[in-house]
């Protein structure tokens, strides 16, 4: 019976060190748990990162909606003045495609705390947006009318949506925020259709 009594002693000493060393082995230098919930805690801040945005999606936007409300202007020119129901047709389609880019990317700005995208405060800017047309340039195009009207409209709308997939582009390369990417790539895709369908009209009245 002494021996078997040592016996059992022996092993509650032994059970108790373990366990006293396990729960040492669980904790850090700085007594807090260690393990996979230190791992949690440092892995969540990161996850919100990579939704971020970065320079080039500011500018992509504050650049973009002065852009796209230049087409919805030269498109309300185009239906107040012409009586082509093809161009009427793909300006009304420009128009009630790039109003609501325009909302969207100014909320991306406003969220963002950046500029709004207003040309009044973007100075200098404005040439730096490819296939913008100048203030000449869109005050002869607002005194145009019929077949004229329609013309003009379909070679300047090709440039400036050629100069909205070069900057589509660019924020497809450079960007991070996946909205204004996913958004940078409808423009391309749209753009590029529109082009092919003016390029379209005008050889037909050549």
């Amino acid at each position: 019976m002494k021996k078997q009594f040592l016996a059992i002693g022996a092993s509650a000493i032994v059970l108790f060190g373990a366990a006293a060393c396990g729960g040492d082995d669980a904790k850090g230098d700085d007594g807090h748990s260690g393990g996979m919930a230190s791992h949690g805690m440092s892995a969540s801040p990161s996850a919100p990162a990579a939704q971020g945005h970065n320079e080039h999606d500011v500018t992509f936007a504050q650049m973009m909606i002065p852009h796209h409300r230049q087409a919805v202007e030269m498109s309300e020119v185009v239906l107040a003045g012409s009586k082509n129901p093809q161009v009427r047709k793909l300006a009304e389609q420009i128009r009630n495609a790039q109003d609501p880019e325009i909302q969207t990317m100014s909320g991306w700005l406003k969220q963002w705390g950046a500029g709004s995208g207003d040309m009044g405060g973007m100075a200098g800017m404005h040439h730096e947006m490819p296939g913008m047309m100048g203030a000449k340039d869109m005050a002869a195009f607002g005194r145009l009318k019929g077949a004229a009207l329609d013309r003009r409209f379909l070679t300047m709308m090709i440039e400036h949506h050629q100069g909205a997939v070069t900057m589509a582009g660019t924020e497809q390369a450079k960007g991070s925020y996946p909205q204004a990417k996913a958004l940078a790539d409808s423009i391309i895709k749209a753009q590029q259709a529109e082009i092919a369908t003016m390029r379209g009209l005008l050889k037909s009245r050549s």
